[in-house]
């Protein structure tokens, strides 16, 4: 088959067409013929050697979301058949013309989507319902404060957390992109270059501050992010794009009875991500059916021309997800 494969570690151009063996399922696994596939920021991180994959993923393959038909399956596989159409969640993989996915961890795609569409969904849709619906608590009529709202991430978080009867604030680094993402539902959107966004919300919510923040800054954020946090607040962490280290006050911690977590979805087993699908499947998927919550694709390229999708995604100029096409 033919795959995008990281020859080393290094900027775009280390991303290669070339052929690899055709993957074989084994048991419990789907074989998939690739028609679309995200790109993501930890594909980037991969490639510039940051970001190793886990034991048992493809290790110079990068692509942890697909969407495609499924032509073989594994002898304890049970839901799909071949000729399906799914997308999922991989450990990595997903730049090729096939791939191998869990069971688990596919999802039927809603008849109203292209496989493009379908395949800008689960690496983000994953993330965003683990850490902000799971680890971060989020109920309807509280708020939620999504840094890099117009990013794949914060797309998804946005239309889920409004869709969910949540208000919805985010940060974003334009005033194109915070007007684009109030017309995705969030209640407002701050451009962190021209305004301090926590002075902003404080003002925004009449000094109560926000309930739950998915943050994938870090550094400096964090002390911002912890003062602008409400009473019982909690701070999910999905990454450190601005550094893994800051000096914070642990007193306002104790004070508000703050929680501080977070996580990495990738190396987590099959069984915690198949959990994941089933809740996506429940609450999600009927808002993508009905068109509550929509796909948000900037572009989309073949999949030959992969390190042009990483050169536009490393610009942070894109609004949404940008999908390979097979």
């Amino acid at each position: 088959m033919k795959a995008i494969v990281i020859d080393k570690p290094g900027a775009p151009d280390v991303l290669h067409y070339t052929e690899r063996p055709r993957p074989e399922p084994q048991e419990h696994e789907l074989l998939v013929k690739v028609a679309a596939a995200g790109v993501n920021r930890p594909d980037v991180a991969q490639r510039k050697g940051h970001y190793p994959p886990p034991p048992g993923a493809s290790p110079d393959i990068p692509g942890l979301e697909i969407a495609g038909t499924v032509v073989a399956t594994g002898k304890d596989c049970k839901r799909f058949k071949i000729g399906d159409t799914i997308c999922a969640l991989v450990t990595g993989g997903g730049y090729a013309e096939y791939c191998v996915v869990p069971e688990g961890q596919a999802l039927p795609i809603p008849a109203n989507l292209t496989p493009a569409e379908a395949a800008s969904l689960p690496e983000t849709f994953f993330t965003v319902w683990s850490n902000v619906f799971d680890r971060g608590r989020l109920q309807p009529g509280e708020s939620l404060l999504v840094h890099g709202g117009s990013s794949g991430i914060g797309v998804a978080a946005i239309q889920m957390a409004h869709a969910w009867g949540a208000t919805v604030y985010v940060t974003a680094g334009s005033d194109d992109k915070c007007i684009y993402c109030e017309q995705l539902g969030a209640k407002k959107a701050v451009n962190y270059k021209t305004a301090k966004f926590g002075d902003v919300l404080k003002q925004a919510t009449n000094g109560k501050g926000i309930d739950v923040i998915l943050d994938m800054i870090g550094g400096d954020y964090t002390p911002v992010n912890l003062d602008l946090l409400a009473e019982e607040g909690r701070l999910v962490l999905i990454n450190v794009m601005r550094g893994d280290e800051t000096p914070i006050k642990l007193s306002a911690v104790m004070r508000k009875r703050l929680t501080i977590t977070g996580s990495t979805l990738r190396a987590r087993d099959a069984a915690f991500k198949a959990a994941i699908a089933q809740q996506l499947e429940k609450y999600v998927w009927p808002w993508l059916v009905s068109g509550k919550v929509k796909p948000v694709i900037y572009k989309t390229f073949p999949m030959e021309a992969a390190a042009k999708a990483h050169t536009l995604m490393e610009s942070s100029e894109h609004i949404g997800k940008i999908v390979l096409l097979a």
